[in-house]
């Protein structure tokens, strides 16, 4: 069931109806590198973004790249990728 909710984006900032991104995709989950790597509190946790956001880090970012490359917030906030489409966001209307 998705996790949705009102309030401020954790990427682009604004205040929106958001919807919870995984950290590590519950795609991954299931493979045996993420689960000796990481506890089940680490595979749950996840952001609020808004649906444009997340939309575009899973067109910018394949599932394995965000769980290998982008598991934190300040490894999705220091992309410049991330940031030019976060910024490109933070301009359009709700």
């Amino acid at each position: 069931m998705p996790r949705t909710k009102y309030g401020k984006c954790e990427l682009c900032e604004r205040t929106i109806s958001l919807t919870f991104h995984h950290l590590i995709p519950k795609k991954m989950h299931r493979r045996t590198h993420f689960r000796k790597a990481h506890n089940k509190e680490a595979l749950n946790s996840g952001i609020n973004i808004c649906r444009r956001c997340h939309s575009g880090l899973h067109r910018l970012y394949d599932e394995m790249t965000l769980a290998k490359q982008f598991s934190t917030l300040e490894q999705l906030r220091s992309d410049s990728a991330v940031v030019r489409h976060c910024a490109w966001v933070a301009k359009q209307k709700s």
